[in-house]
């Protein structure tokens, strides 16, 4: 029995044709839509319509399995070749077109990643479809590379970052880090970068696609055993402290920021290496008051193992949890905040965040979709002694970088 082509959204058609048409002309186009608007289904549609035969998606390793699938659902007449970003230096191949999910990947800067280095080598010559719902989420900089890889940039006339900066894209400040004097890139003149990319740029947000429920943000705070802020107040005053025998030390202003980081959901790396999980509340706290499909988002490794020896019923398989009744959903926020679809959960809840904006915007995202009636909850845990609270204020004040580019499509 042949599967029925999947049909497309109105909008989605309409941006697929307006994709399309920019490639053709332009050699490059950028699909800034918000995250669960069908940016994949939307890529693929205006791939076929540019006349490609044979097409590269590159995307995260996670997503694959989503972006195969909405290919067989569009049946579209090209060949796909699906990789990740951390396997691209294994590809090779002939291709009529490249498209670059998630791009915002490639937005190291000063100086290019490994992988923006081996795609401006693919790339060289070919159209190039950029996706991402956040296209530079905390710095204009963030721009240059991901353009860099395409042989159609708007800003192929500089040879390297450096160039571009110091030709008024970028006011360069100097900055103290880790002690040291360093050159501060990040503060991009966004309107010049506007102006440049607005004839390939195409946005779209949730609230242009019709999402009837939102996000509620809930913030809790936890109560933690004493150890915790016994060893954040000895960490703090006296740059060194002891748990189970081994040390655990500060030796410069990095240092003791990660040390606290990892001490405030009650975890720790001491100086010999050993990872320590000595305050398990927060993952007891998920367990007691939470009911219904909970997916869980941590940031250290031993954060894992402590939030599994609370939950035996988990799966780090986002396929296998949408799929579930029971299951709780655990995975490092870095490895699920993009391409993984979560909608099926009552809850996401933070045991731990990122100084990220990304993994913040990104992550709590999973919950949305067009097809969900009920608004989305995230928790964010905040130790009653810890830092995560001014990790959040820090990762709010961060939103502009982002919310900018919709906003300045819905003023047109």
């Amino acid at each position: 029995m042949t599967q029925e082509r999947i049909r497309l959204r109105d909008y989605q058609d309409r941006i697929a044709g307006e994709a399309a048409d920019r490639l053709s002309r332009l050699g490059i186009c950028y699909l800034g839509m918000e995250c669960r608007t069908g940016k994949t289904l939307t890529a693929l549609s205006a791939a076929e319509r540019t006349g490609a035969r044979s097409v590269l998606f590159v995307s995260k390793l996670k997503a694959l399995p989503s972006v195969r699938n909405d290919y067989a659902m569009l049946q579209p007449p090209y060949a796909m070749t699906a990789v990740n970003y951390e396997s691209v230096h294994k590809v090779s191949g002939e291709w009529d077109l490249v498209i670059l999910d998630e791009a915002h990947n490639l937005g190291q800067f000063p100086r290019p990643n490994q992988r923006a280095r081996r795609l401006r080598e693919i790339c060289g010559g070919l159209p190039v479809l950029y996706l991402s719902g956040t296209p530079s989420p905390e710095s204009y900089s963030q721009l240059y590379h991901q353009l860099w890889v395409c042989s159609f940039s708007p800003w192929r006339k500089y040879a390297n970052f450096y160039r571009w900066a110091r030709d008024g894209y970028v006011r360069v400040r100097q900055r103290m880090i880790n002690g040291q004097q360093m050159n501060d890139w990040s503060d991009a003149d966004a309107e010049r970068i506007g102006r440049d990319i607005a004839p390939f740029l195409i946005t779209w947000s949730q609230e242009e696609s019709g999402f009837s429920s939102g996000i509620r943000e809930h913030t809790v705070t936890v109560h933690m055993k004493p150890v915790t802020a016994e060893l954040l107040h000895r960490l703090w005053h006296d740059r060194v402290a002891e748990i189970d025998g081994m040390a655990v030390l500060a030796a410069n202003p990095a240092t003791l920021l990660t040390k606290m980081h990892q001490i405030s959901s009650g975890t720790v790396i001491a100086e010999n290496g050993a990872s320590i999980a000595f305050d398990d509340s927060k993952a007891i706290y998920i367990r007691d008051h939470f009911r219904g499909k909970t997916a869980v988002f941590y940031v250290y490794r031993q954060e894992e193992e402590m939030l599994k020896r609370v939950f035996p019923d988990w799966t780090d398989d986002p396929e296998e949890f949408q799929a579930s009744d029971s299951k709780v959903f655990i995975s490092q926020v870095r490895r699920a905040r993009e391409g993984v679809r979560l909608d099926s959960a009552d809850a996401l809840v933070f045991l731990n965040l990122e100084y990220s904006y990304l993994s913040y915007e990104q992550g709590r995202n999973r919950l949305v979709s067009k097809e969900r009636e009920t608004p989305a909850d995230v928790w964010f845990l905040c130790s009653d002694c810890g830092i995560e609270r001014s990790i959040l204020e820090a990762v709010h004040g961060k939103t502009d970088f982002t919310l900018s580019y919709y906003r300045r499509h819905a003023a047109r």
